[in-house]
């Protein structure tokens, strides 16, 4: 038996009923499954889905204000009037500011932008940079991505005699700047949709302020919308689906640039955006200041782009290294310090830039809520970022002590923080008590939500093929993850460190590969015969121009009782899993110093439950192994014993043996084996311990007395079986508990194990609905 990594959820099915009878589009049962828990409930809908439109996307008169922000932009180029563009220094910020500066340049303005330094400036517009915009000669600002909450800097702005238009996606507060025009879908009753990125709200501008749909501005749109992790459904999934493509076929320099130092070729996908492009231009903001990413997107130069694009590709892997010497010293900090629920690490001189990324590292390692803080003395304050487990609300529990923090924000599985150095014990002990009040142990593993299960003959690349049609994947859309359930015909780990799985599924004439990159330790829980239950994602494997499908595995678990057979080996290289395991052996053996270890002469009702028992010695009785097994309740039984002398394979002496050499005895009425026991050995073809053992069972027996090697039969002996000698039955029963225990085959050990096993609860079929 093996607990998965992480709690597996069911997706259930949308409740309206569906209608799937239109011949025009062909699905299969599974894909109508992952369309349905989408809920598109009907074939319409699913067309729009499978085949996303330029046309479905909402006109942008729709978001209140935009026209009247568009006006006073093309008042501005009239009068030329300088306009800045003020951003934010993450992708999505970094792409806002791209699209409108390309528009404003395509309308002749006198435009430039402004991205604040996360470490001297922090997040969003200043006073500072207001101020200094006034002095440059800026007439209008327009925010991009940021600015919602600026209510300070909007009254600077006027006192200035600047007009300021907003454009944000980030949620309203109760208060909204007073300023020219706020352009934001959340604050525009009669925009259909409000869950566009900073960059879909500033294409949507773009589009009023050019008069047409700037497709040319498509592949930046793409980048926030990915990299910024909205919903991507509605408009931001036409978005994304259209500038992916557009982003494959970019001619601009610096999109080309990256593409080269991503290694990216062929189509460009959402994991491309993701985890290559996204990272790229959010580490110029977390380490420096974000206009080189900003400037990249700009050029029209090849070759300045592809020197950009690698000092870029420099900075990130910088970027990496911080964050990997963070979370190294973090990781020591967790182990060496008392146990949290909540993990709280801080130390002065951490880059501020990369501390949600480390803790985020934290909460996949430990399975806790974690905080990194960076500490500075010279404030007396501590300032970071905060990710959570999906069980565990770290927005609303933050609030119940919002009086701890000097600044606080966020929502339920990120926040961002400020407060004094001092609060830091009582903040650890508020959010310890809080989460202990709320969560079993259960619920502090991650999440895994299933869409459906699958099995081996199911599994092709038309599957694969189809399901990718549902991409782009991501928020609102993820990908699916599907279960199966079967048995290998083959595992093995592989790769140079021998670190990934490899199984192998066999169903009729159908094979099926599955891979678990970096899980080459669930190899030593795989036992034969034993059906695995896998959680992953379908996949393509391409070798040597061969396609096919393969199960990219995520988490594994198994839900029956496990035998390991590691019987008749010397050099047995047994996995001692040390946690919740028991040994029984000899006195004088030492399996593990970790591990609890018995002899078959322990107490038994001492003994605990345990998980795993691990058997490095026959029992001399049956009972005493079963009376173990009973009082610890194993579900993974290790079979580790070996025989150096066996009874079993020593032919047993027949009766008839038994009675010819004690009719020879009677005749000679004294036998001295000292000079008679090599010609009983000759003649009768008998090893010289079995003339010993019948001697011996005999003079048990009272049939004979021995002294000196010298047998002399008993006048008048009691009758008695051959079955009432102790000795004889020892013989016969240890025989038998290696027939039983050493010498049957792996079924057979396991069935006899299995009626020692009554625990064991009979498992009920899972019912899980739409599945």
């Amino acid at each position: 038996m093996l607990q998965s990594k992480a709690n597996w959820k069911y997706t259930s099915l949308h409740e309206a009923a569906v209608n799937w009878e239109d011949d025009s589009i062909e699905l299969s049962p599974i894909v109508k499954q992952l369309l349905q828990q989408r809920g598109i409930t009907n074939i319409e809908e699913a067309r729009q889905f499978l085949s996303p439109d330029i046309k479905n996307l909402h006109s942008p008169v729709k978001i209140d204000s935009i026209e009247r922000a568009a006006a006073r932009v093309h008042k501005a180029i009239d009068d030329d009037e300088k306009i800045l563009i003020y951003g934010d220094y993450d992708a999505d910020g970094v792409s806002s500011t791209t699209v409108l500066m390309k528009a404003l340049e395509e309308l002749g303005a006198d435009c430039d932008f402004y991205i604040p330094n996360r470490f001297t400036e922090g997040y969003g517009p200043n006073e500072a940079a207001f101020r200094a915009a006034a002095k440059n000669g800026f007439a209008l600002i327009i925010t991009v991505d940021t600015g919602i909450a600026s209510v300070h800097e909007a009254q600077v702005a006027s006192e200035l005699g600047i007009d300021l238009i907003i454009t944000d996606h980030h949620e309203p507060q109760e208060e909204l700047p007073e300023c020219f025009a706020i352009i934001h879908p959340k604050c525009s009753e009669a925009y259909p949709f409000q869950e566009l990125a900073g960059v879909g709200v500033a294409f949507k501008f773009a589009q009023s302020l050019l008069g047409y749909f700037p497709k040319h501005l498509l592949e930046f749109a793409a980048i926030g919308t990915i990299a910024d992790l909205v919903p991507l459904v509605d408009e931001n999934r036409v978005l994304a689906f259209y500038g992916l493509h557009a982003l494959t076929i970019s001619q601009n320099p610096g999109i080309k640039a990256l593409k080269r130092v991503c290694k990216i070729e062929g189509n460009v996908t959402e994991e491309d955006v993701g985890f290559m492009i996204g990272p790229r231009i959010n580490a110029v903001g977390r380490l420096e200041n974000a206009d080189l990413a900003v400037q990249l997107l700009l050029t029209d130069d090849d070759e300045v782009a592809q020197e950009m694009a690698e000092e870029i590709d420099v900075i990130n892997n910088q970027r990496k290294k911080i964050v990997n010497d963070i979370f190294q010293e973090a990781q020591q900090i967790v182990e060496s310090s008392a146990t949290h629920d909540v993990i709280i690490v801080a130390k002065e001189g951490w880059n501020e830039g990369v501390l949600g990324i480390v803790a985020s590292k934290l909460v996949r390692k430990y399975d806790r809520p974690a905080i990194v803080l960076t500490v500075k003395h010279e404030s007396n304050t501590v300032k970071g970022s905060a990710r959570s487990i999906p069980a565990f609300d770290f927005f609303q529990n933050g609030m119940r002590i919002r009086e701890l923090f000097t600044h606080f924000g966020g929502h339920s599985q990120a926040a961002g923080m400020t407060f004094p150095l001092e609060n830091l014990q009582l903040v650890q002990e508020k959010l310890d008590t809080f989460i202990r009040e709320e969560l079993t142990e259960a619920d502090f593993k991650q999440e895994i939500e299933i869409s459906a299960k699958l099995t081996v003959e199911t599994i092709n690349e038309e599957l694969v093929q189809e399901i990718a049609r549902l991409a782009p994947f991501g928020m609102k859309n993820p990908k699916p993850i599907f279960e199966l359930n079967e048995i290998p015909a083959d595992a093995r780990k592989i790769g140079s460190a021998k670190n990934h799985l490899k199984l192998l599924f066999k169903q009729d004439s159908q094979t099926l590969d599955s891979i678990g990159f970096g899980m080459g330790e669930l190899y030593e829980h795989i036992s034969p015969n034993t059906a695995l239950s896998l959680a992953g994602e379908l996949g393509i494997n391409e070798w040597n121009g061969n396609r096919k499908a393969q199960f990219l595995i995520q988490d594994m678990k198994i839900d029956e009782w496990q035998l390991f057979d590691f019987r008749g080996k010397k050099n047995r290289n047994v996995h001692i899993d040390t946690s919740d395991a028991l040994v029984v052996a000899t006195s004088n053996q030492s399996v593990h110093p970790d591990v609890e270890q018995i002899t078959y002469d322990t107490d038994v009702q001492t003994l605990d439950n345990k998980q795993t028992l691990y058997i490095y010695e026959l029992p001399t009785n049956l009972n005493q192994l079963k009376a173990i097994i009973n009082q610890t309740k194993p579900v993974n039984i290790y079979a580790c014993y070996h025989i150096e002398d066996s009874a079993y394979l020593s032919a047993f002496p027949s009766r008839e043996e038994f009675i010819w050499f004690y009719a020879l005895v009677r005749k000679r009425r004294v036998l001295d084996l000292k000079t008679e026991l090599q010609t009983i050995m000759n003649h009768k073809g008998w090893s010289k311990d079995r003339i010993i053992f019948i001697s011996s069972v005999f003079f048990e027996l009272g049939f004979v007395k021995i002294e000196d090697g010298v047998i002399e039969v008993e006048t008048n002996p009691m009758k008695k079986d051959l079955t009432d000698s102790k000795l004889y039955q020892e013989r016969l029963n240890k025989a038998d508990i290696e027939k039983q225990l050493y010498y049957s085959n792996y079924e057979e050990l396991k069935t006899w194990f299995e009626g020692c096993m009554d625990y064991l609860d009979t498992p009920e079929e899972e019912v899980v609905n739409g599945l």
